[in-house]
């Protein structure tokens, strides 16, 4: 499921320059505390020990912007960067918590998927999904999971998906290739006519696919319709099954 950047792409410098601009909007222990906004967001998603933070402080060439706790799971809140010129921001990227840390007490995992669900499933300014997974692990059961979730958003072609396999410079070249393959296997299973659905491979370390998916961001915003500013969370709901 290669990604094709057509004939009108920016550059690589230009997206990159684009993703320099990300700095701190807002942060929200609770869905309803976000505020209702027109312009396109990209969530960033993922385990807590997939490189989360690593990655999107790369991608925005900044060593802070993302909190990377020495606890893995410790962050719990949703955190909203603004990109752009800063009179005038035409997207945000919105940091998740990551999921899936031994750790973590029971009622934090739990309250945390209710949240994750809601977003995912409700958030109407919601453009993308970016999910981080170690490439060394590959797709785990929890992230597939996500994955189910969302799914239904991403086969109308609602919110686009991207799979970014993180610390790719600890993989051959062979297992790299086997990486991607897999990956793209279970992909194949979510796509559809009207989604628009990739994967690749990053190391921020090698700043290996770091332009690639800039770009594959930035065209996914230019692409964004405006969306009308009203956000109302379900009543109840079951939660992404994330508490193991």
């Amino acid at each position: 499921m290669p990604h094709d950047s057509p004939d009108t792409a920016r550059s690589d410098k230009e997206v990159l320059a684009w993703t320099h601009t990300a700095r701190f909007f807002t942060t929200a222990a609770q869905l309803h505390h976000l505020p209702a906004i027109e312009l396109p967001e990209i969530a960033f998603v993922g385990r807590s020990n997939a490189g989360k933070s690593t990655a999107i402080n790369t991608l925005a060439q900044q060593k802070r912007l993302a909190f990377a706790s020495k606890t893995p799971g410790r962050t719990q809140h949703i955190n909203l960067f603004h990109l752009g010129p800063k009179d005038a921001p035409d997207a945000l990227f919105a940091d998740l918590p990551g999921y899936g840390y031994a750790a973590v007490n029971k009622s934090a995992k739990q309250r945390w998927q209710k949240v994750m669900a809601d977003y995912l499933e409700v958030r109407r300014s919601l453009s993308g999904v970016v999910l981080m997974v170690d490439s060394r692990l590959g797709l785990t059961e929890l992230d597939q999971q996500l994955l189910e979730f969302v799914a239904p958003r991403v086969a109308t072609g609602e919110v686009k998906l991207l799979v970014v396999l993180t610390k790719s410079d600890k993989l051959n070249r062979k297992e790299s290739q086997a990486a991607l393959e897999a990956c793209q296997e279970f992909l194949g299973g979510l796509a559809t006519e009207a989604s628009d659905v990739s994967v690749t491979l990053f190391s921020a370390l090698k700043k290996q696919g770091v332009a690639d998916v800039a770009g594959i961001l930035r065209e996914w915003v230019d692409a964004a319709p405006q969306v009308a500013a009203v956000e109302v969370p379900p009543a109840e709901d079951q939660g992404l099954p994330m508490n193991k």
